[in-house]
Formats: C-alpha cells, structure tokens, sequence
C-alpha cells in the first residue's frame, strides 16, 4: 500500500474490486459453526433493559415526510428504548431445523451486522448520565462510563449516538472487501437512525469529531478495556435534537470529546473469535490513511421539506420499519405499475431546493453537501418503462458531466417520469437481465429483479479533495440502500444489497472503458423484486425466549 493517504484509499479500492477471472482476496473456505459470536458484550457492565412500546407507536409512514405531523416525544427512557427499538435492536428469529439466527432492524451485508452502537445519555430521569453500549440482543443498555457532572453543568435531556465497526465480523467471509461492506453498513446505520428519530418527532446531526476524539469518547482507546477482544474502527458521533424549534445543533456547552475526563469505567468486551484463521492488514491500512484527523465545523442543519411524491400505504411506520427483511428469492414473473415505482425513486432525490432537505438526507455530513452518489438504473420488468438502463442524477449539476462521460448513449428524459425524478433513458435492451447476473456476481437476485440499481460515484475528484471522502461515498450508497430497503416494503415488495459485483466489467457495460481511470465508480448494487418466501424457514418474535439459540 502507498504511504500517502489518497494513493492508499485508491489503491485499496483497485485491489479489493471482483473481476470475471478472480474474486478480491477472500478465505477460500468458511466454518459456518465457527463464525463469530454477532454480540458484543461488555462484561461487569451494569445492564439497564429498555422498554419495548413499538408496538403501540400508531405514526403512518406517510407521516414522517410532512414536517410538523409528528409530535416531537419527550426525551425519557421509554422514548430511548422506542429509538433504539426502531434501528438496531432485533426484528425477529428464524429457524431451519437446529440453526437459530437473529435479524436486525439495520440490515447488514452478509447479516453480519459489523456496526457498534454507544449511546451518551445526560439529564434523563431512571439513567445516570454517563456512556452506554447498545446490547441489541437483551435491547438494553451496558452503562460503561458514568459522568461525575452533567456536560456543561446543565440538566437539559442531551443524547448523543456514537457507531464504531468491527471489521473482523466482515473479514472473516468477505476478506479484503470487508471495509468497504462497513461502511456500507454504517450508511445502512445512519438511515436507521435517522428514520426512527423520525418517528419520535426527533432530528440528528453530525458532531463531526476527527477519529481520534470519536474514539476517545466512545471508550474505544482503552486498551485494557480489549485486551483479549477484537478492537472496534471509530466511525461517527451524531447529536439527536429533541425540540422542533430549533433549526441547527445549539453551540456545544461543553467539548463533545472532554465530557468523560474523570468518569468511572467499567466493563470488558468479550472476544468474538476465539480461532480466526485470517488476517488482512490491508483493511487496517485503508482505515487508518481514510480517517479524518481534524474535526469540521458543525452546518447549519437545513430545512426539513415535505416530500410530495409518496407510496399509497397506510403502515405505521414502526411496523414497516421492523417487518423490512433482505430479500433471498424473488418471483421471475412479478412486475411494477408505475404508481408503486416512481415514489421510490422519488425518495432517493435529497433536495428539494436550495438549504431544503427531505428525510432522511437531512443528517449527517452529505446534508451539507451536494449527492455524489448516483442512481444507474436497469429496468427489468417495470409497466410503462421499457426494459433498458437508465440514469437518476441525484443533483442536477451531476448531468453535464455524466453525459459528457458517457455521449454514445440515449440521455432521453424517461417517458413519463414526474418533476421530482428526473430520469434519463441510456439505453433500451430486453435482454439486459441475464447480463445483471452475470455482472452481479451469477446471483439470481439481480436477474429476477423488478429492477436493480447501481450506485455510481463521483469518485476520483471527492478522494483528491480528503482520502476520509472514500468513506462518506460509501456511506452515501449505503444510506441511499437503506431508503430502498423500507420504500420496497412501503410499495408491496422487498428489498436486497449486493455488495458482490464485478467492479470493472460494470464500468464497461456502461462505457466507461479508457475513460479516466477511476473518475467514476459503482460502489453498490441494490435490487427491489417480489419475495418468494421458503417454506421450510420458521419465524419468531425479536424478544420471544424460546426462539433464542
């Protein structure tokens, strides 16, 4: 790997690309038995248990996209466990014969579920102000720090929520792509959160903390806190705003980074593989030169806009929210009226003018900044649109040059797309299915697809400007899977990721051959479908005892 940081990020994301001929570099075998434990714990942690009121939270999915509609919840634990309810605790167990497995509400590539969840919590009543970790399997919270004194000396409900990665948890079946799936996960992450703070009436942003403090404040840099456990990448801090009055995070009243000087510890993680068999330092390598060594200062968070083009449900949004699953099989023979697929893609445009936002593109750092993440679209078997492949920019000042990048093809504007999709046919081509699976790493989920999108990157200009912006682009087609994900479920249908494509020959499909190495990239692979369900699989409650393992 190259010592400059830039060189590093690009020479990591060449090295880890799948090609026809060879797959990035992987285990060549897998223990199914063996696989690491998927909970961290911290043990000699107190354990406070949170409630469970989802079930009673009646706010439509239609409602979280009309500003105002949503009374703002008080911030106490029952609201904290609702929040955390909605995004990383457990949305139910299946089973098939002896094996017992957990799903998340946060989907996660592989279902390996990489991405930490801390929690700092001050002025609640029944929790000490202090750092907590999320343990999603017990939906409780493992107090890890107390605080002698509340930030800032105020009493004022103030919760912030940290995420680390545990690259191990992908490394051990994906290899050297590992750190790329995370932070697919962790944009994953970001929707989740923002969508169920979205329930509570509640908004985020990001405290944008270099890694360093990030990973002082979360407890990630005690060392004798891991001795004997896999260590956690420190990946992001965002504050939830509790009040609808206020438009931007309030200056801080105390340092973020300072608030845990002098509290008391606890607790020891546990290790989660006690034989791993592999090692890549090259992940270590690519997340040391992509982290952000300086904090930025805070945006102005911008407006929250009404989205006008929404799917014709009336699901409460916390029952759509826990009944997203990934897809494993989709009907061959399904298709989709235009009415279910327009507001699909209506949500994946961020901005609705200029300093206004939609759910959930109002958090984090890409609020502030224009998409670089683009939408290719093949099209499958969709009424109104032929089979073929085209193009959603996500910012209008993306147009000029993907057009420029790509002239031989069609850049008509989709016949019968509305205002708010601005969609481009490249090129009609009924046969377009089989050639996805094949570039789809053979998986039959990319050809019996209604469609599939391909998330395409601005890529070499952002990494000129900050090696850390390779983590953003990847967190921005993670996020942009997320709203794929719940809008397929708002629609009727279901959702899944594919991280496994063939990098380059997807570049080639789309013409990019001999064009500026690395000036565009397709990070991602999303496919939407009707789910074929199997039989043979048994489902459980999240919480219900006897389906545990």
């Amino acid at each position: 790997m190259p010592t400059d940081d830039t060189a590093a990020v690009l020479a990591y994301h060449q090295r880890s690309k799948h090609r026809l001929d060879r797959y990035a570099p992987g285990p060549e075998t897998l223990d199914w038995d063996a696989q690491p434990d998927p909970f961290r714990r911290f043990a000699g942690a107190p354990l406070t248990r949170l409630p469970l009121p989802a079930d009673d939270e009646k706010a439509g999915w239609r409602e979280l996209f009309s500003p105002g509609a949503i009374t703002p919840h008080a911030a106490t634990l029952k609201s904290v466990g609702l929040l955390l309810e909605l995004s990383f605790a457990l949305s139910g167990w299946k089973a098939l014969g002896p094996d017992r497995w957990a799903m998340r509400c946060n989907p996660s590539s592989g279902n390996l579920h990489p991405t930490e969840v801390y929690l700092l919590a001050s002025g609640l009543a029944y929790l000490d102000d202090g750092l907590y970790h999320y343990a999603p399997k017990e939906h409780g919270l493992e107090q890890r720090a107390l605080l002698s004194r509340p930030p800032g000396g105020a009493n004022t409900p103030r919760l912030l929520v940290g995420f680390s990665s545990i690259h191990w948890r992908e490394a051990w079946k994906y290899g050297e792509r590992a750190f790329r799936y995370c932070q697919l996960d962790m944009g994953h992450a970001i929707g989740a959160l923002r969508y169920a703070a979205a329930v509570l009436g509640w908004r985020m942003q990001e405290v944008a903390l270099s890694h360093a403090e990030i990973a002082g404040l979360l407890g990630l840099d005690r060392t004798e806190d891991f001795a004997n456990a896999e260590r956690e990448e420190p990946e992001a801090v965002f504050e939830l705003l509790l009040a609808p009055t206020i438009p931007t995070m309030p200056g801080t009243p105390a340092e973020p980074a300072n608030w845990l000087s002098g509290a008391a510890w606890s607790g020891q993680a546990n290790r989660l593989d006690r034989r791993p068999m592999y090692r890549w330092p090259v992940i270590d390598a690519v997340a040391q030169a992509s982290r952000r060594s300086l904090r930025q200062a805070v945006a102005p968070l911008p407006a929250l806009a009404p989205r006008r083009l929404l799917p014709d449900t009336r699901v409460a949004a916390a029952t759509l929210i826990r009944s997203r699953r990934s897809a494993q099989r989709f009907d061959r023979r399904a298709r989709l009226d235009a009415a279910r697929f327009w507001p699909m893609l209506a949500a994946l445009m961020p901005q609705t003018g200029e300093g206004l936002a939609t759910i959930p593109w109002d958090a984090g750092s890409m609020a502030n900044m224009k998409p670089a993440v683009h939408a290719v679209l093949f099209a499958h078997r969709i009424d109104g649109l032929e089979p073929g492949a085209y193009l959603l920019p996500r910012h209008a000042s993306a147009l000029p040059a993907l057009q420029a990048a790509l002239p031989h093809l069609n850049w008509r504007p989709a016949e019968g797309a509305p205002p708010e999709v601005p969609l481009h046919e490249l090129v009609q081509n009924p046969a377009l299915a089989g050639t996805l699976r094949t570039l789809s790493c053979h998986q039959a989920i990319a050809a019996d697809a209604v469609f599939v999108v391909a998330m395409l990157a601005e890529f070499k200009a952002p990494l000129g400007q900050a090696p850390g912006r390779y983590r953003e682009l990847l967190q921005e087609a993670g996020l942009m899977g997320q709203v794929l994900y719940l809008e397929a479920e708002a629609a009727g249908l279901r959702g899944t990721g594919i991280g496994c494509y063939f990098d380059d020959p997807v570049h080639e499909l789309l013409g990019f051959t001999g064009k500026a190495p690395d000036t565009w990239q397709v990070l991602y692979h999303f496919s939407v479908g009707l789910p074929v369900a199997d039989a043979r699989i048994t489902s459980f409650p999240p919480y219900d005892q006897e389906a545990r393992p």
